[in-house]
Formats: structure tokens, C-alpha cells, sequence
């Protein structure tokens, strides 16, 4: 197996392993917002719920629900866990950092390397909106 194979199939075994045990699955206490997000193509649906500090201006805590495909859950726990304790600018540059990597843009820097388990999805177009449901349903949360 080449190198590249090798990398596809480690990020493959990632997402898997994500969409399968999410760590970040449920609802905040308390919801401070509450967005859905809805693919009719596929019929992925996605709930999130985001536990804003006292100021309100920083992410304590994202939840989500839902139904998916692999991608669409491992995407939404990955965000979660990325964007906790970020502000909601930095959130807003790291969601469109995040849909420049997937159009194959740009490379994420060493904090947002795990997001790069993504990365292949690049080649995949049609599936992309499966990796973003999560991240715009955020963005229109914050908005």
C-alpha cells in the first residue's frame, strides 16, 4: 500500500471510529441556541444545541442530534470539539478555513489538524455538503 493509500484509509478509519462513538452527542445545559440543519438529498438532519459564556461571546460547550451518514456525524463531533472555548469570530474564521480545505483551497494549520481527517473529501463534491451540514447550521447559529 502507497503512502497516500495509507493516509486515506487512516482518516477513513478516523471518521468511522467518529461517526460511531461521538463524544460530543446530546444537548447543552442550559441551550442558549438551538439551530437545526436538514440535507433533503440525503436525509441528513442535524440538531445543535451551544452554551454560550456570560459574556456571550465564547462557545463553552456545542451538542448535537441527529441522523447521518459517517461523515455528517463525525464532521459534527470533530466541530464540537474544535470550537469549544473559541470566540464567535475566531469560530467564524475556523468554519470558513474549514470549507476552503474541503474545496481543496488550502491546508489547515497544526491547531486544526485534525480537521484534516476531511481533507479527501475534496475529490468527493456531492459529499462535502455532508461535511459542512454541521459547520453551517453553526454558522447561521451565530449569525
Amino acid at each position: 500500500m502507497n503512502t497516500q493509500n495509507h493516509l486515506r484509509n487512516l482518516q477513513y478509519q478516523a471518521i468511522l471510529e467518529r461517526s460511531k462513538q461521538p463524544r460530543n452527542k446530546g444537548k447543552t445545559n442550559p441551550i442558549h441556541q438551538h439551530q437545526t440543519g436538514n440535507n433533503p438529498i440525503c436525509g441528513d438532519s442535524i440538531e445543535l444545541t451551544i452554551k454560550f459564556n456570560q459574556t456571550n461571546q465564547i462557545i463553552e460547550d456545542i451538542k448535537f442530534q441527529g441522523k447521518g451518514c459517517a461523515l455528517t456525524i463525525a464532521s459534527a463531533d470533530l466541530m464540537a470539539e474544535t470550537l469549544s472555548g473559541k470566540t464567535r469570530e475566531e469560530t467564524l474564521e475556523i468554519i470558513e478555513k474549514f470549507r476552503q480545505m474541503l474545496k481543496g483551497k488550502i491546508v489547515l494549520s497544526d491547531d486544526l489538524r485534525k480537521l484534516s481527517i476531511f481533507q479527501g473529501v475534496s475529490q468527493f463534491p456531492i459529499r462535502i455538503k455532508c461535511v459542512l451540514l454541521s459547520w453551517h447550521a453553526l454558522k447561521a447559529a451565530l449569525k
